[in-house]
């Protein structure tokens, strides 16, 4: 007897290949005051017995039933969620080295990081101890966050629900930074001596051992230009990739590159062309080359409007974030407009978003940066998740009237996967949600009209037809269809040879950490980079610890 096929609901929609991120139960937990700092310390001497002994048998009483470490280069040389003590043990079965980690410690260096009586949930119910860590592993030193509750099923100990260590040095390799600055002199004797300026220079042609709230578009370039002299980085523009090959043998490639000198012999290499691929274009439907009007194209491909609209008809198939805001564009300039809905969109207003998940965090009242990105990293996915239904519950709340006359519109809204929200919906996926700025108002007076839930059959000379026997007039169509996968691109720029030997990038692996991005790609010398301004801000530091480990002979490629 067949079985029927079960309709996945478009906002849980994953990436091929990635694994459901499950929906978490906050644990049972006994709530009381105690003294943060008493707790936390006897954690602490708890938690380096167990380091120090590697006892695995007592992992349960520091570890809920429902824990999660989370750990990027301290337990290992990859990225791990590991869900409760079992899986913990397992891990560390599997080393030659069962605890990489040799000691951890109270980091008191920030106001944020001092333990402290905190609520983990948005509503105030799920109160703990949470504290910064130091952590000192084999091979380096790094920083942390642990949170601990009260186990109701255990008389009221003290136990981990969620622990994260994150390396951020190699010993014998830290920073230049602060005290440890080059001070641009050098004394005795030198047969060889350089200054400052050839030395540059020496690093630019690519010698040596060096390898290489709102923002305005264009003053982040006007930035990045300016970061890129201020820090006397090696930016080739104007420079295409014509052919790059990989030794195996001598572990390097040898990289053609369209300008004087464009052989080069790199150790390593970066794909940092951003978390999307090549453009979604429909290229099967039927009679796009039958368009007789003012331009048919990718949204990838859309550098804004350039005329007065009167009178002429603008059609944009999809509905996320760039089609709003082609959408808006058109409108603004005397279109009639129309967005092709084809499944929901997660939409949410972009003030919203910044007081109900950013405020006290990434905030003018909230902890620096750095500490800033430390808390929010140590949240596992899974965790994540769960208490992104909470705040999804409250923009949905606060954005009521603009979610029902989106509705009223005939705009089909979704919450996300498992009514996660927008950033879980991100990292699902990469797509399927509109962070409002204007435009949503617009489809919902309907000054943008919709047309929501049909396939495009065919493009006519003037028209776009309908499944339904529906037909919509068009001067120009803009497909914003989304784009493939990272890897797409790396078939493009480095050849089959690549492509076929790494792994698809987002998504959630089996353990609920992003996919292939930031880590090991499958592929010895080659690395994915790309993610929002956070994100980037943040992985950047764990990627270059990984590609420097390997270099000074800290880690070998193939170590777990």
């Amino acid at each position: 007897m067949a079985t029927a096929a079960v309709e996945i609901p478009s906002s849980n929609y994953l990436v091929p290949g990635s694994h459901p991120l499950a929906q978490v139960a906050y644990p049972k937990t006994i709530s009381s005051l105690p003294d943060a700092e008493t707790v936390a310390a006897e954690w602490v001497a708890s938690f380096n017995e167990l380091l120090r002994t590697g006892d695995r048998s007592r992992l349960g009483e520091l570890f809920l039933k429902d824990s999660y470490w989370r750990d990027l280069l301290c337990l290992t040389w990859d990225f791990h969620t590991l869900h409760g003590p079992e899986k913990i043990a397992a891990l560390t079965r599997k080393q030659a080295k069962a605890w990489r980690i040799n000691t951890v410690d109270i980091d008191k260096s920030s106001e944020a990081g001092k333990p402290k009586v905190s609520a983990f949930d948005l509503e105030g119910k799920l109160k703990g101890i949470l504290s910064f860590l130091t952590v000192e592993t084999d091979v380096g030193r790094g920083r942390g966050v642990v949170r601990l509750l009260q186990d109701a099923e255990d008389q009221g100990k003290w136990k981990i629900f969620t622990l994260f260590t994150a390396l951020q040095e190699l010993k014998g390799h830290e920073e230049l930074n602060r005290e440890r600055r080059p001070t641009g002199q050098e004394f005795g004797e030198l047969s060889e001596r350089k200054n400052w300026k050839e030395k540059r220079l020496a690093e630019q042609n690519f010698e040596g051992d060096l390898e290489p709230d709102v923002l305005i578009v264009d003053k982040l370039a006007e930035w990045f230009e300016l970061y890129a002299n201020a820090l006397e980085l090696n930016v080739w523009c104007k420079t295409e990739l014509k052919d790059s090959k990989w030794d195996d043998t001598n572990r390097k490639w040898t990289v053609m590159l369209e300008r004087d000198n464009g052989k080069l012999h790199p150790r390593y290499v970066i794909q940092a062309t951003g978390i999307s691929g090549e453009a979604n274009f429909p290229a099967h439907i039927d009679g796009l080359d039958s368009f007789k009007g003012d331009g048919l194209i990718h949204s990838s491909q859309f550098s804004g409007v350039e005329q007065d609209g009167k009178g002429k008809k603008a059609v944009i198939v999809g509905c996320s974030n760039s089609a709003h805001d082609i959408a808006q564009d058109y409108y603004e300039h005397g279109y009639e407009v129309t967005m092709v809905q084809r499944s929901s969109t997660l939409v949410v207003k972009s003030q919203t978003l910044i007081d109900v998940t950013m405020k006290g965090l990434y905030s003018e009242d909230g902890p620096p940066v750095e500490d800033a990105d430390l808390i929010q990293n140590s949240i596992p996915n899974a965790v994540m998740k769960r208490l992104q239904v909470d705040a999804t519950r409250e923009m949905t709340r606060r954005d009521a009237p603009l979610l029902r006359g989106l509705a009223a519109a005939g705009f089909s809204v979704d919450s996300g996967p498992d009514g996660s929200g927008l950033w879980m919906k991100y990292l699902h996926r990469g797509g399927g949600y509109y962070i409002d700025i204007g435009a949503s108002q617009l489809v919902a007076d309907g000054k943008i009209k919709v047309k929501q839930g049909q396939e495009i059959m065919r493009v006519n000379a003037h028209s776009i037809s309908f499944a339904n026997g529906d037909e919509l007039e068009a001067d120009e169509i803009i497909f914003a269809t989304g784009y493939g996968n990272m890897r797409q691109t790396a078939r493009k720029i480095f050849g089959d040879a690549l492509a076929d030997r790494v792994a698809d990038v987002w998504g959630f692996d089996e353990e609920g950490e992003t996919r292939t991005i930031w880590r090991r790609t499958g592929h010895p010398g080659f690395w994915f980079f790309g993610g929002n301004l956070a994100q980037c801000r943040y992985y950047s530091r764990i990627l270059a610890l990984q590609i420097k480990a390997l270099d000074v002979g800290a880690m070998e490629y193939d170590d777990i």
